[in-house]
């Protein structure tokens, strides 16, 4: 498709910016030092777990923001309203909301340590293959294991949010949160491995 190189805030990268602005939100909700701004969030005993609003307020708003994730290159693809200024900004938005809520839940002890390690160190091969590709065969196109390491991403790191409910009340506690998570790490390696084959002849095309 070409793309269109009209100037602007077109809707799509509107939607992209409302995005950035909701990850800096989550970001700022889970990082501030709320207990010495004298701020408590309430918690909830719900059946065997204890519910801190502060991550379902957090999980609203990541959701929203998965959303708008799917949205703006829906419509940017479909009306041909793609542009370099959204693309950016939409690559900028996609590692803030993810990798910071990796790493800050991990931190929390919400998720392990791994997690985080695996999918930021695997986002910086690809992003460094993408560029050099990217100079010497035009743009490179996102795999599927990526696209399936994206949506079991977003809703593992959801369902965390929420406490794994409503599966946490199913069976003995069955993680559902925890197996999206883990999926979508798996996939995150299998996409990186695969980027690597498909150009590795051009990364090793100088040495």
């Amino acid at each position: 498709m070409k793309e269109n190189k009209k100037k602007g805030m077109n809707l799509p990268n509107k939607i992209t910016c409302v995005r950035l602005v909701v990850s800096v939100i989550v970001l700022l909700l889970l990082c501030l030092p709320w207990q010495q701004m004298k701020v408590e969030f309430p918690v909830y005993n719900i059946y065997t777990e204890s519910v801190n609003l502060k991550y379902i307020i957090a999980g609203g708003l990541f959701l929203i923001g998965s959303v708008t994730d799917f949205l703006d290159g829906y419509i940017a693809r479909k009306y041909n309203m793609v542009t370099d200024f959204g693309k950016v900004m939409d690559a900028i938005a996609d590692k803030v909301l993810v990798n910071g809520v990796l790493i800050i839940l991990a931190y929390d002890k919400f998720i392990p340590l791994a997690v985080p390690v695996i999918i930021i160190t695997r986002d910086i091969a690809v992003d460094s293959i993408k560029m050099v590709a990217g100079s010497k065969k035009g743009a490179v196109a996102a795999s599927w294991p990526g696209k399936i390491k994206t949506i079991c991403m977003m809703i593992g790191l959801t369902l965390v949010f929420f406490y794994n409910m409503p599966f946490a009340f199913i069976g003995n506690g069955l993680r559902i949160d925890y197996l999206f998570v883990f999926v979508a790490t798996v996939m995150s390696i299998v996409s990186g491995c695969q980027y690597f084959l498909s150009y590795k002849d051009v990364i090793f095309s100088e040495i």
